[in-house]
C-alpha cells in the first residue's frame, strides 16, 4: 500500500499510496447500511478489521510453518533416537526461527489463502482489497 509500480494493475496509481480516508475506504461514520458490522466500528475492533487480512496472512503463515517445522523437527529427533520435543518448546529452538525466516515455500500457502480470504476479510488501503466498508458480495474494484 506504500510501494508503488507505475503502470501496475496490482499496484496504486502514483500520488495514491497510503490508506486513504475513511471516507474513501467506507468505514467509521461513513459505513453504509450494508457494510460489514465491524466496519463501522471505531477503536480497536475497526483497527483489527481494517487489516484483518494481514493479520490472517501472517498468524496463517506462522502456524504452518511452525506446525509443520516441528513435525519435520522431530522425525528429525527420532531418526537418531532422541525424544520428541513438544510444539511450544519447538518455537523456542533456532531451527524454527531459521526456518521460518527462510522458507519461500510458504508463500504458496499465502497466496493461495489471499485469494480466498480476501473475499471476507480487509486490509486498509491495499489496491488487492477491497474498501473495508464494502459488502461482503461486492466484487467491483475500488480502494
Amino acid at each position: 500500500m506504500w510501494l508503488v509500480q507505475r503502470g501496475s494493475p496490482e499496484s496504486k496509481s502514483p500520488g495514491r499510496e497510503g490508506t486513504e480516508s475513511d471516507e474513501e475506504q467506507s468505514t467509521g461514520a461513513h459505513a453504509g447500511p450494508d457494510s460489514p458490522r465491524w466496519a463501522s466500528a471505531g477503536g480497536l475492533r475497526g483497527l483489527l478489521f481494517s487489516r484483518s487480512l494481514g493479520l490472517t496472512m501472517g498468524a496463517v503463515f506462522w502456524l504452518a510453518q511452525s506446525v509443520s517445522g516441528a513435525a519435520a523437527h522431530n522425525e528429525q529427533r527420532l531418526q537418531r533416537l532422541q525424544a520428541p520435543i513438544s510444539w511450544p518448546d519447538y518455537l523456542l529452538e533456532a531451527e524454527f526461527w531459521s526456518r521460518t525466516l527462510q522458507n519461500w515455500q510458504s508463500e504458496l500457502l499465502a497466496i493461495a489463502s489471499m485469494a480466498i480470504l480476501s473475499i471476507y476479510l480487509r486490509q486498509r488501503g491495499s489496491p488487492e482489497s477491497k474498501p473495508v466498508g464494502a459488502p461482503h458480495d461486492s466484487t467491483g474494484v475500488g480502494g
